[in-house]
């Protein structure tokens, strides 16, 4: 078997005799239980608010007012796991409690993706009208940041007043919102959601450089880089990937031509293949010239992209590389260099993306191997990062030193595509759905 080289023990039970001792089921069914460990640890002690920070056994808000970020997050989770009285209670206190009538600057990007996407995504599994009515207030409040010269969004919009703020924002933040923007639009019928998204698009694109790249600094007024690094890393990453996925899911020939442009470019100019692997390392956007050999937790959504695309072959090597980074120290660091082979930055956020990566490369061949890799995971997660009343990020995958927090996403993502990997295929059909970059899945059913 091509995976039972990796060098840490945990990664040993990828041995075809000890897969062949756990079902997918079993799987299944460990992952639900592992999440409701974690659910009823911030239940018990954060309910009512964003975050829970499971070794302190307290709470954290990211505005000072909660806005139940786990709830939200977590809901659709429960409701594909099956915990439908769970479900429901947790969705008539997010429909009878959140509101969006806050004086209080938030994240364009954020909201977006895990309140809105969220919203829209369990309107779809529930068809509680609440939720829509939710998602729509908050996609009216959020539009005034879309008001620029360039039609890049502001970076922050106050909820009441409509203020913006924040000129200095990167692809990712300006671009990373046609998904749930456009989604509001085919499902209320209004169309300055979907053409204020697009706009942002379509304006980050026709900023790239002569070569097909982006860097990771913009300024919203001017259009103007602030940043050359060019890379699939935080501040560009879901850019690439929202304009990928909204060719499929909008059926957007725009997108569709946005991303052949700049997939040739990735491949010409950041795909670096070496004795370590089969990676993509960062280079400046205007010359093409390496600048770093670092590939991180993060970048592990590209092989996702490239299985959707239908480089299964391309997406395969770069699984196994990713593989590697989280089998180099039995958990992926967030930034690994892998000409050293050494973590540049060794902290472990509870990222998904490697797991998001697996799921989509099982549902594109049915191969075990990525449900034996899912395996892994779950074993380091409960190995290094579980605690008492729930699971929470590591300070230094070198010694695991745990930190104190645990994000949504958690919920919304990690325990998600764990989950759905080893899950029937009629929990979610695949072919049927776009998963948002936060993880919850948009049907097209419009």
């Amino acid at each position: 078997m091509r995976l039972t080289l990796c060098p840490l023990l945990i990664c040993l039970s990828l041995s075809t005799g000890d897969a062949q001792k756990v079902t997918p089921e079993d799987m299944a069914a460990r992952v639900k239980m592992e999440f409701l460990h974690a659910w009823n640890g911030y239940k018990t002690y954060a309910w009512g608010h964003d975050g829970f920070k499971p070794v302190s056994k307290t709470y954290y808000d990211w505005y000072g007012t909660p806005f139940y970020l786990t709830a939200v997050e977590a809901l659709d989770t429960m409701t594909l796991m099956g915990l439908t009285e769970e479900a429901d209670s947790t969705r008539e206190f997010i429909a009878t409690h959140l509101s969006f009538d806050r004086d209080v600057y938030v994240n364009v990007f954020e909201f977006t993706i895990r309140i809105m996407g969220s919203l829209l995504t369990n309107y779809q599994l529930s068809r509680d009208e609440r939720l829509l009515h939710l998602a729509d207030d908050l996609g009216k409040r959020m539009l005034p940041a879309f008001v620029t010269g360039t039609g890049l969004p502001y970076l922050e919009v106050n909820l009441r007043t409509g203020a913006v703020r924040g000129e200095m924002s990167n692809p990712a933040a300006a671009g990373t919102l046609l998904v749930e923007f456009g989604s509001l639009t085919a499902m209320t019928g209004k169309g300055e959601y979907y053409n204020s998204a697009k706009l942002a698009l379509l304006a980050l694109y026709g900023a790239r450089s002569e070569i097909g790249l982006v860097g990771d600094g913009i300024n919203v007024t001017t259009g103007e880089w602030t940043k050359t690094d060019s890379h699939l890393d935080a501040g560009i990453d879901s850019y690439y990937e929202y304009v990928l996925k909204c060719g499929y899911l909008f059926d957007d020939s725009d997108c569709k031509q946005m991303w052949l442009t700049h997939f040739e470019a990735i491949n010409k100019y950041l795909l670096d293949s070496s004795s370590t692997g089969y990676w993509y390392g960062h280079a400046d956007m205007n010359t093409g010239k390496r600048t770093k050999s670092w590939f991180g937790a993060l970048e592990a959504y590209f092989p996702a992209c490239l299985a959707l695309f239908g480089q299964v072959n391309k997406a395969d090597r770069l699984l196994q590389s990713c593989f590697t980074m989280w089998c180099k120290y039995g958990i992926e660091p967030d930034e690994y260099n892998y000409i050293t082979g050494k973590a540049e930055k060794p902290r472990y956020y509870l990222n998904p993306e490697i797991m998001e990566s697996a799921y989509y490369l099982y549902e594109t061949t049915f191969d075990p191997v990525y449900q034996n890799m899912g395996k892994v995971f779950l074993d380091s997660l409960v190995t290094y990062c579980r605690t008492d009343e729930g699971y929470t990020e590591l300070d230094n995958v070198v010694t695991k030193a745990k930190m104190d927090r645990m994000e949504p996403y958690f919920m919304a993502e990690t325990m998600k595509y764990l989950y759905l990997l080893f899950a029937p295929p009629e929990v979610l059909p695949f072919d049927k759905v776009i998963f948002n970059t936060e993880g919850h899945p948009i049907r097209r059913a419009w």
